[in-house]
């Protein structure tokens, strides 16, 4: 499945050839880290001199100046290493998204192995992830969101190896926990790429440190000694590397004397340094906090779930041998709607799970959901978009793969035989992946038809 996705992520990966949506700023960005280890401006015109060049970074294209930037440098940084080994070309500038949402495939499977015990339904989760839209786009577009994914699914993927360690004796205590402070040193890269990676620091602690409560009140602990006994150490070890993991990444800020509000403190020293950069966080907090400028492919987080509007990253008609006369190349981060509509009955199916049957691991894929989109519902004045639910899609896909897994399983007083059922979730996978294979040119950009484009469109809020 990993191989799978991988060809559709990497398949024509330099098409279009051009900067799609925000590759305009983070592909930049990365040449800037490349040449200066700091974010610098650009001249005019400097896109179509980066497209019409070599794959050779000019100096020409750099203002000389600093670049005010409103996002941590780490998914900027890896857009540079694919730049680095290809070029400034698109090819370059996504090489590194596509790779990393690539592995994203592999970790969710083996996640959800640990969940189910089984590699039947590891491969199913892993197949739908791989033929997912928002997925696939965010993996062929050099933007910010599918980094903070991978680092978002490895911490959880690390949390649940950890989970099994606590209960297999090994572990000493809440302290000396490898493999959760793994997960913290990915969680410090998750936020590292986009601040939004705190809510799923938020939410992965509480999550763990539940865990091991309930493993502790089992051997008859009481229930407040148990939470609090490892929430201590927990918060102390976690939060701790999470921080200096987080500084770390801002090195080549630190190494410039140029970069942006670098020097706002002139007394010099690290104090300096940090103060510094609390106050370049202050004016980036004030940013998004503010954010509120009209955007044509917005979209209000009460939508996300169901695909209400997806975004248009690239649309461009032309004028060709096409049968209606006109041609048009997309890329819309258009979730398979077949995958993203039955993953709304699933999460209720397993908030049912976790609030009657008290299922651990239907609250664990629930804690991913949650972190990834309910805290976007407070912000409705706010201009966001649906491609950021790409972090929430591992999630959904884990949560309709375990409801998959429970619809199948054997049971004498189920209404439809066993057999049948297994039929119908293997009838289900297959109309899953002839969608994807249906709607696969409008999210990598295929030169088709303007009436075969008209046709994927099934709502108007998708266009």
């Amino acid at each position: 499945m990993t191989a799978l996705g991988g060809v559709l992520r990497f398949q024509d990966l330099g098409r279009p050839h051009a900067f799609v949506f925000d590759e305009t700023y983070y592909a930049k960005d990365g040449l800037s880290l490349l040449e200066f280890g700091y974010e610098q401006g650009f001249v005019k015109k400097a896109n179509d001199l980066i497209l019409a060049g070599n794959g050779t970074i000019d100096p020409d294209w750099f203002t000389g100046e600093a670049s005010y930037i409103v996002h941590p440098p780490v998914g900027k940084w890896l857009i540079a290493g694919g730049e680095a080994v290809f070029g400034a070309t698109p090819f370059g500038w996504r090489f590194a998204v596509a790779l990393f949402g690539t592995l994203t495939i592999l970790v969710l499977a083996r996640a959800v192995l640990r969940l189910t015990g089984s590699a039947v339904w590891a491969t199913v989760a892993g197949l739908l992830l791989a033929i997912d839209g928002v997925a696939i786009v965010m993996s062929r577009t050099a933007v910010l969101d599918g980094f903070l994914t991978f680092f978002v699914v490895l911490a959880f993927a690390l949390l649940l190896i950890d989970r099994d360690w606590a209960r297999s004796g090994r572990t000493p205590g809440s302290w000396w926990r490898p493999w959760r402070l793994l997960a913290a040193v990915s969680l410090g890269l998750a936020c590292g790429v986009k601040w939004s990676g705190l809510w799923f620091v938020a939410a992965f602690l509480v999550m763990t440190v539940l865990w091991d409560a309930a493993r502790r009140h089992r051997e008859g602990r009481s229930w407040l000694w148990s939470v609090v006994g490892d929430a201590v150490p927990t918060a102390i070890t976690m939060l701790g590397i999470i921080v200096v993991v987080y500084l770390a990444t801002w090195w080549g800020w630190f190494a410039s004397d140029s970069a942006w509000d670098r020097n706002l403190d002139p007394t010099g020293g690290p104090v300096a340094a940090l103060r510094s950069l609390g106050d370049y966080h202050s004016q980036m907090w004030g940013f998004h906090n503010n954010l509120s400028s009209e955007h044509s492919s917005q979209s209000s987080a009460f939508g996300w779930l169901v695909q209400a509007r997806p975004t248009s990253f690239f649309y461009e008609g032309t004028a060709t041998d096409c049968a209606s006369g006109r041609c048009s190349e997309a890329v819309t981060a258009l979730g398979n709607p077949l995958i993203w509509w039955a993953g709304c009955l699933a999460l209720l199916h397993q908030l049912w799970r976790w609030v009657a049957r008290r299922d651990w691991r239907s609250g664990a894929v629930l804690a991913g959901v949650a972190a990834g989109w309910l805290p976007w519902l407070l912000f409705p004045d706010r201009t966001i978009f649906a491609f950021y639910s790409v972090v929430v899609v591992p999630f959904v896909v884990a949560a309709l793969t375990l409801s998959l897994s429970e619809f199948v399983r054997p049971d004498r007083h189920a209404l439809v035989h066993e057999r049948r059922r297994v039929v119908g979730v293997a009838a289900f996978l297959l109309a899953c992946i002839a969608l994807s294979a249906f709607f696969y040119p409008v999210w990598s950009a295929e030169l088709i038809d303007y009436d075969a484009w008209s046709a994927r469109m099934w709502l108007p809020t998708w266009v």
